[in-house]
């Protein structure tokens, strides 16, 4: 994978979304958003140094004349979105071909979610929370930044993420709940294969005004294996191999496993009011930004 991610037919289609929040939210940093609140003037509030990307159209030309730096007029009805892409980089996620591979999939997703959020003027945070030890995430952090300016280096910066080792789930997100980052529109793209779960991560984010999300990828063999006979399936996480003879009432049973553990998610998530989207990877990631991501309200 490139640094080149998306070709500009995509990318001004990406442009032109926006990512959905339920919750008005005052931010540290302003964005393109508009309050939704009516009979208040909107009035100056403070300034910021102009980034690129931003809108030349805000920037107050008598400070730069004065001071020979660009800055920005922030007004007090402006809303920012903080929004925190975390992605799932653990050995599970090596998995499927070509274009419905889980972690190549999963990067795509990511940059097109953080494109669309650069180009609206929120402010995006990308975490990978694979790992080789419980507590701490591993392959670091872009960000927090904002604007345009910064999606080139992000994407690079995506094209060069590999998939390995273990992790824990709960431990990783809850980390990153510790963590002083500014609140907001939080999605994990995971393939939640996590042995201790995810709940009580998920629940640690919320706590801390975190607005969450979940999209799970699956490859297509994992909905759908196509396995027979006497086999010996090892972990790509852990390593650990068993024996096992597989027939159809086994794949029968693992179908239903499946379905009802992405059943009980999908309760657990509508109970916590978070947002849930499980994806097969072999659907085209563009009609899951452009449609279904749509569809389900996280993308407008």
């Amino acid at each position: 994978m490139t640094a080149r991610l998306f070709d500009e037919s995509t990318l001004r289609k990406l442009e032109r979304l926006s990512l959905v929040s339920r919750r008005v939210r005052a931010g540290v940093i302003k964005g393109e958003r508009r309050s939704t609140k009516r009979g208040t003037a909107i009035e100056f509030a403070d300034y910021r140094a102009y980034v690129r990307g931003d809108d030349l159209r805000r920037v107050d030309w008598n400070i730069y004349a004065r001071l020979e730096r660009p800055f920005l007029k922030l007004l007090e009805e402006e809303e920012d979105l903080a929004v925190h892409l975390l992605l799932d980089t653990s050995g599970s996620m090596d998995c499927g071909d070509g274009d419905a591979h889980k972690l190549r999939y999963g990067l795509r997703l990511t940059g097109a979610l953080a494109q669309i959020a650069l180009s609206t003027g929120d402010r995006v945070t990308v975490q990978m929370v694979g790992g080789s030890g419980p507590q701490e995430p591993r392959g670091g952090r872009f960000g927090p930044v904002r604007g345009t300016g910064y999606a080139v280096g992000l994407f690079q910066w995506l094209s060069e993420q590999p998939a390995g080792g273990t992790t824990d789930l709960n431990a990783a997100l809850q980390s990153y709940a510790r963590r002083r980052f500014h609140p907001g529109l939080t999605i994990l793209i995971s393939d939640l294969w996590s042995p201790a779960g995810f709940r009580d991560g998920i629940g640690a984010l919320q706590t801390q005004g975190h607005e969450t999300g979940i999209i799970q990828l699956l490859a297509p063999d994992e909905l759908d294996p196509l396995l027979a006979g006497d086999l010996r399936l090892v972990d790509t996480e852990t390593g650990d191999a068993e024996e096992v003879t597989i027939d159809r009432p086994m794949l029968d049973r693992y179908h239903r496993r499946v379905t009802d553990w992405q059943t009980q998610i999908a309760q657990w998530c509508r109970g916590r009011h978070v947002h849930y989207v499980p994806v097969s990877t072999n659907l085209p990631w563009e009609q899951l930004v452009l449609q279904t991501l749509r569809a389900r309200g996280l993308v407008d």
